[in-house]
């Protein structure tokens, strides 16, 4: 596998650049800007990624309409705030409608254009100008995109059906409903956008991963979503790479053989793309001059300090805290990879261990849970699984839809019931079962719906409707649910991330996304901390001093109630 480098690729007018959050995706994206700029080259960054710190980066002032970077001749950078362009277009559909309908109802139609759906749909409304404009075109030899769209959102807006008034006042089910109303008008433009991804002559997509396992799962079904609607112009890079193995010390030989096992399970979909890797720097990418370096050298010296850090809480501290606070119900909640069902996992043993009657349940159709050791430990335990209660709630949705459907209407409804919100509320029914058992034994659940998803359940009371009408009753377990998550004295939720930029943003938006919900958090957990690890690696030491400056940021998120965890081979 060749390192990645922009001189052995053949670019095009435009590169999108995605992947899981977290991998690297906008170092990568700013690597090549910079470099194409150095080479003399009119560069347009345009940066979606709504953990993006590019105003540090590049230590100015950024916006919307393009900045040029003063220390890279060539290079103009467009930070576009997702968040904000969701808010302004969820304002754009609503205003019309406040004063005329009811308060309830506004806040239905706040609650149901407040998901992910949405925000990625305002993003692509925000950025398919760029992508369409000829005079820019003309302006600039490349235009980079940091983020790409989903083949979920480009599906959408290639559905004519989407565009219907049906979609806001149907009652059949869907997740996320709306995305699209108000936007009629930009259905050219949006068709000329997906037009220009699609062309392998002007467009090239680049993935990005990480060696691990879940990041390239995640990356091959985009790669698989986005070739069923003719992207297939794909290059793969797997981004921080240990580039040598260390047999004298333990952390980097783990750390060597964990990378070198996830490339051997590689899945088929990418072993077919052309395939380049980025080394694993020492540095976090933080300013110009470690962007540029990064796809050059490693040149920072390895003999800097770094202090492990104190005054900080133990898994066992707590637990402690959950047992004396007695809590029934306890999430771990995060991105995928950050360690939910290894901290869940934790948390249920050390409670059985203090005498407690713990439950034990996984959404997480990867874990390894040792069914019988937990057995032996007193722990009961329980799996949804997630691809089986999705296919029944979709065939639920789609035998009542057809009874009043058109089949265009039924093409919308085939792409909501592949949105992540659909998922959520499919395992909703089987989550709220296993809650109720918070009555005889303390619940711990390794992954939870977002409080948007409980929003929109609760504002629109969609989830009821939907029982009541395939089933003809609501479960108590459902009557229940909502509130016990909202009792401070009964839920907690834990939120688990990694000390690093993009995994401590997006938890940061999870905790917003619960407050507004009403539910819970107090604790954090700060998972895989090299600075607890007794690695001789120099290399390793300068990396693990970077992990300070997240602790810092998740000490203050959680007014330090903050737990962390060494880095293991897991």
């Amino acid at each position: 596998m060749k390192q990645f480098n922009i001189n052995d690729i053949e670019l095009t007018k435009y590169l999108f650049f995605t992947g899981k959050g977290g991998v690297g995706k906008t170092s990568i994206a700013c690597a090549t800007a910079i470099g194409l700029a150095d080479q003399g080259k009119k560069i347009l960054l345009i940066s979606t990624d709504p953990a993006s710190n590019l105003q540090d980066v590049f230590g100015q002032e950024l916006d919307g309409h393009g900045k040029a970077i003063k220390d890279v001749p060539g290079l103009t950078v467009v930070n576009l705030d997702p968040e904000e362009a969701a808010a302004e277009y969820r304002e754009s559909v609503i205003a019309p409608f406040r004063g005329k309908l009811p308060e309830s109802v506004i806040n239905n139609m706040e609650e149901q254009l407040s998901g992910s759906c949405t925000v990625e749909i305002a993003a692509f409304n925000e950025f398919s100008d760029f992508i369409t404009a000829a005079d820019k075109a003309k302006e600039y030899d490349h235009i980079i995109f940091d983020t790409a769209p989903t083949g979920h959102t480009l599906r959408m807006l290639q559905l004519p059906s989407a565009w219907s008034t049906f979609i806001s006042e149907s009652t059949h089910g869907a997740s996320c409903l709306g995305q699209l109303s108000g936007l009629e008008k930009r259905k050219e433009i949006y068709k000329q956008a997906v037009a220009t991804l699609s062309d392998s002559k002007l467009t090239k997509l680049v993935l990005v991963s990480r060696p691990d396992v879940s990041p390239l799962k995640e990356a091959a079904r985009s790669s698989h979503e986005l070739r069923l609607l003719g992207v297939n112009n794909q290059i793969l890079v797997i981004n921080a790479m240990l580039e040598k193995d260390d047999p004298a010390d333990k952390v980097t030989h783990e750390m060597y053989k964990r990378q070198q096992n996830a490339l051997k399970d590689i899945p088929e979909t990418l072993r077919e793309i052309p395939t380049y890797y980025g080394p694993l720097r020492s540095y976090n990418m933080s300013d110009i001059a470690n962007i540029r370096e990064m796809l050059v050298g490693d040149k920072v010296s390895y003999d800097e300090k770094y202090s492990v850090p104190k005054d900080f809480s133990t898994m066992q501290q707590l637990v402690e805290d959950l047992s004396k606070t007695g809590k029934r119900v306890i999430f771990t909640m995060g991105k995928g990879g950050v360690g939910k069902t290894t901290i869940a996992t934790e948390i249920a043993k050390q409670l059985a261990a203090s005498g407690k009657k713990v439950h034990l349940t996984t959404t997480d159709p990867a874990n390894h849970l040792d069914f019988s050791a937990m057995k032996d430990l007193g722990i009961t335990m329980s799996k949804i699984d997630e691809a089986e209660v999705l296919e029944n709630y979709k065939n639920e949705v789609r035998a009542k839809a057809k009874t009043t459907m058109t089949e265009d209407d039924m093409a919308y409804i085939e792409e909501d019931l592949r949105s992540p919100c659909t998922q959520e509320i499919a395992v909703f029914r089987a989550f709220a079962d296993i809650v109720d058992k918070a009555d005889d034994e303390i619940v711990v659940i390794d992954t939870a719906p977002t409080g948007h998803t409980l929003l929109l359940l609760d504002a629109t009371k969609s989830y009821h409707r939907e029982v009541e009408r395939t089933h003809g009753d609501i479960p108590e377990s459902v009557k229940k649910l909502l509130p016990r998550l909202r009792d401070k004295n009964e839920t907690e939720v834990v939120i688990v991330t990694l000390p690093e930029a993009t995994p401590v943003f997006e938890a940061e938006r999870l905790q917003k996304d619960l407050k507004r919900a009403g539910i819970n958090n107090k604790w954090w957990v700060v998972n895989q901390f090299l600075s607890l690890t007794d690695t001789n690696n120099p290399f390793l030491k300068a990396r693990a001093k970077g992990e300070g400056k997240w602790l810092e940021k998740v000490r203050e998120l959680s007014e330090n109630n903050v737990a962390i965890i060494a880095w293991e081979n897991s």
